[in-house]
């Protein structure tokens, strides 16, 4: 087997040295490149390099969220194709690692390296479904490239948190869940529109979903991980289903502090739930609009502010060794 290994030299977990360690034991198995990213959207670039060679049969992506996000947009940039396209693995390395965590992989990217390494002996792999995100046809954002995402996306309150977050690691800030909870408390007090929300849901063939603040859509569950606590926000969202999404037309303060523990004690029986919250489950396509701009994010990677976003389950989009 010929593998591309991608490499993120700053995700958060591995040293040069677990780096270089991890690299040895992949390929005593494998015809192996090593390749270490350089800038922002190289692991996207070498993905699809890999998808367009003819002798590459999977691709490792040893890094955070953020670079295995990159490698399937890369891998999938011409779209799907399960008898042609190499398989995607996974060595977690970032801070949080929802999807190879929500695939069932240990966190510890050495035992997460020798899980590979059995399920390539033992020729496992699993095919997903991804989500899709795109400008909407007749609106401002219509232009916009479409997007890959694995795990969730989301426009509005969790987006503006995600930027102030990219904010502060730019000032050289580490990543830690702490940081996260500041920048949730930040985005809240900071948050215009809290009570009165600007979006509106629309799927076809049933009412619209009005004056929502914030949405966030599910690929998969947990939505993410606080330290080692998973928390739902769509239970029953899979990857061998459509998307989910759940909508909150309210985050007063007693709405924040009662979803707040909703989250933290959510299961994979129950979400977050109430007279202002709308989950919706198992979805093939449904737009998002808002009076104004609010942020974007996909897989925890902010992406600037949009108008109109059309979101789309792919079934059956790529295979996963695991």
């Amino acid at each position: 087997m010929r593998a591309l290994l991608v490499v993120n030299p700053a995700a958060t977990t591995t040293s040069a040295r677990r780096r270089d360690v991890l690299t040895h034991a992949l390929a005593s198995e494998m015809k192996l490149e090593a390749v270490t990213t350089e800038y922002r959207g190289h692991a996207r670039d070498l993905g699809r390099q890999a998808a367009e060679s003819d002798d590459i049969d999977m691709v490792v992506a040893l890094g955070g969220d953020g670079t295995v996000n990159e490698v399937v947009n890369g891998l999938l940039h011409a779209g799907p194709d399960l008898d042609r396209l190499p398989g995607l693995a996974v060595v977690p390395g970032g801070s949080t690692n929802v999807f190879a965590r929500a695939l069932g992989l240990p966190n510890d990217p050495v035992e997460a390296t020798g899980a590979l390494l059995d399920a390539l002996r033992e020729k496992r792999e699993r095919v997903v479904g991804l989500g899709l995100a795109s400008g909407t046809p007749g609106t401002e954002d219509e232009g916009v490239p479409a997007r890959w995402f694995t795990f969730n996306a989301g426009l509005g309150f969790d987006a503006g948190v995600v930027g102030r977050v990219e904010q502060q690691r730019e000032l050289g800030k580490k990543s830690t869940h702490a940081l996260y909870v500041r920048q949730v408390i930040r985005q809240f007090l900071g948050e215009a529109n809290r009570r009165h929300g600007l979006i509106t849901l629309e799927r076809p063939g049933e009412d619209p979903i009005e004056d929502l603040v914030v949405a966030i859509v599910s690929n998969t569950s947990p939505w993410t991980y606080l330290g080692n606590r998973p928390m739902y926000t769509s239970p029953k969202a899979s990857f061998d289903t459509g998307i989910d999404v759940l909508g909150l037309s309210r985050l007063s303060t007693a709405a924040v502090a009662r979803y707040g523990t909703q989250l933290l004690t959510s299961s994979p029986e129950r979400g977050p739930h109430g007279r202002h919250a709308f989950p919706l489950h198992d979805l093939d396509r449904f737009t998002l609009h808002s009076k104004a701009p609010l942020p974007l994010q996909m897989d925890g990677d902010h992406l600037g502010l949009r108008r109109s976003v059309t979101f789309t389950g792919v079934r059956r989009a790529l295979r996963v060794i695991v």
